[in-house]
């Protein structure tokens, strides 16, 4: 299991990539509105992964 400090690490990279994410889905938007659905499913399956994320290193602090 990675330390809390990988777990912290990978929190913001999925936070990174979520923004990544939802600029060039607002970029798309108009002029290929489906590719910027996908980025939207894509940001919203790392947007979940990322509570989860959370979630696991709130009860990692609170066990130490």
């Amino acid at each position: 299991m990675p330390n809390l400090a990988q777990m912290i690490g990978s929190l913001h990279i999925h936070h990174f990539y979520i923004g990544k994410l939802k600029a060039k889905q607002e970029e798309l938007f108009t002029s290929d509105p489906e590719l910027a659905m996908l980025l939207d499913n894509v940001a919203a399956v790392l947007s979940e992964h990322a509570v989860a994320l959370a979630d696991d290193i709130a009860d990692k602090e609170h066990d130490e």
